[in-house]
């Protein structure tokens, strides 16, 4: 069927598959890194207790059957190689077939991984990469032009995420409407960048642009990405440059760098010269690809109505493989930043007036004078569910009882999440207490003044300060 690939597409599918092979990369080393701490088997979720109470079918992981540190270890950086291979090209040159099965290996090792992540997984781009990444298996290789109908499927995911998240801002906060949301967002984003302090201190009526011109992208644009070239590809360029001005002003793991991967699979580099001359799709290949795409279309249904819903729900899976999804944030901006930070002594008597010092995180705010880094697209697990115990305990209570256990244990593997410990690895802290502090950007003045870009005032007390009970289990 001469309709069923484009050869037009065919730089753009190259660009989309080796940015998602690099995102592949950025997601299972970071797995690799951070596991131990967070669900090893002696982390502070465990994924042995996650699987003996949850179901394989509501979440299909290979670690239902085998769990152990090492086996996960060894599952995320074969993740890591794999992905490495792809973003070098390796799906290029083999069989049609083989290229097909090289893109389902990260995206079964990925399902795995985020089906028993937990809490430290629940965020919108891990299903996001998901249902990108099982799109990518059925987009061809070099024995064939790209699948018109994946193409499409490919613009209907950046529609949900852009429209999406566009719909939840004008139902959400009242600030969105009234184009005030910018006045507060920079300073109280989960992450901020090296940029956010600049970005916040722009002027208030710029912010009102840049609120207006973030709803015309994600309520007007996506709509022009099913109108004929050249307008598709102007739009996919405009949401393309918008992700790279969110990608300057905080740091928000790979959401940014998988909607670009996805914006430019719909640019029509055909007049660089793009084009190639394809030889017919085989038989089974579209098969395949046309059955594939007509299951996707029916589970695309509940996110469509999710998304007329007035009740619409943010970065939510309708199925257990994360095949179709629905996306958004910021439906409200916190107005305050509050942050918990979290002090040990080694005093025998945990008073106020004892010598508590301060654990620094490698990208939450902490030290005032600490100026924020950027991370993206490598996700600090830690640091994004720390942002969240500042909003409200509740989002810490699974948790922050394990995390201050680990670090009166002077724990190697949750020591590694953080930028610096206070204390030496044989001489643990006696008590641990978390307090809550509001942040504020420091003005121009104060910047110059004292070289600090935070200023910090205490609220209250998160945790009082918490000893092991002798008792208690002691790690190594």
């Amino acid at each position: 069927m001469e309709w069923f690939v484009s050869p037009d597409y065919w730089i753009a599918r190259l660009v989309f598959q080796r940015a998602l092979a690099a995102v592949y990369l950025v997601a299972f080393l970071g797995a690799a890194r951070q596991f131990r701490a967070l669900i090893g088997a002696r982390g502070m979720l465990p994924v042995p207790d996650h699987v003996g109470r949850t179901p394989f079918r509501r979440a299909p992981s290979v670690f239902h059957l085998h769990y152990s540190d090492r086996f996960f270890a060894l599952w995320s950086w074969t993740g890591v190689l794999v992905s490495a291979a792809l973003l070098a090209g390796a799906d290029g040159p083999v069989p049609l077939w083989a290229a097909m099965l090289l893109w389902l290996l990260p995206w079964v090792l990925y399902l795995s991984i985020v089906n028993v992540g937990q809490t430290w997984y629940a965020f919108g781009w891990e299903s996001l990469l998901l249902e990108t990444g099982f799109l990518a298996v059925f987009l061809g290789n070099d024995e064939v032009g790209p699948p018109v109908v994946v193409l499409f499927l490919l613009r209907w995911v950046l529609f949900r995420v852009e429209f999406g998240a566009g719909l939840i801002k004008m139902r959400g906060d009242a600030c969105w409407r009234e184009l005030t949301c910018l006045y507060y967002h920079h300073e109280t984003q989960p992450m901020p960048g090296p940029l956010s302090w600049f970005f916040h201190r722009l002027p208030r009526p710029l912010h009102r642009v840049e609120a207006a011109a973030n709803h015309v992208t994600q309520l007007v644009v996506p709509v022009l990405l099913f109108t004929p070239q050249p307008v598709a590809t102007a739009a996919a360029s405009l949401m393309a440059l918008t992700q790279l001005w969110l990608i300057l002003s905080g740091n928000f793991s790979w959401l940014n760098w998988t909607t670009v991967a996805l914006a430019l699979s719909a640019v029509d580099f055909s007049p660089l010269g793009g084009a190639h001359d394809v030889p017919a799709a085989p038989l089974w290949y579209e098969v395949v690809v046309l059955a594939v795409a007509a299951f996707l279309v029916l589970l695309s249904v509940r996110p469509a109505r999710n998304m007329l819903s007035r009740r619409q729900v943010m970065n939510s899976s309708f199925d257990p493989l994360h095949l179709v999804n629905s996306y958004g944030a910021f439906g409200s901006v916190s107005r305050l930043r509050l942050e918990v930070v979290i002090e040990g002594t080694a005093d025998p008597l945990p008073r106020a007036d004892a010598h508590w010092r301060e654990y620094e995180f490698r990208g939450k705010p902490g030290d005032p004078r600490h100026w924020p880094r950027q991370f993206a697209p490598y996700h600090l697990r830690l640091d994004w569910l720390m942002w969240f115990a500042g909003l409200s305990p509740g989002h810490a209570r699974p948790w922050f009882g394990p995390l201050v256990e680990r670090l009166l244990d002077n724990d190697r593997d949750t020591l590694r999440l953080l930028r610096r410990s206070p204390f030496p690895p044989d001489c643990p802290p006696r008590y641990v207490r978390a307090r809550l502090f509001r942040y504020r950007y420091t003005t121009w003045r104060e910047l110059r003044e004292t070289g600090a870009c935070w200023k910090r005032t205490y609220v209250r007390d998160f945790l009082p300060p918490t000893r092991l009970e002798e008792t208690g289990r002691r790690r190594g």
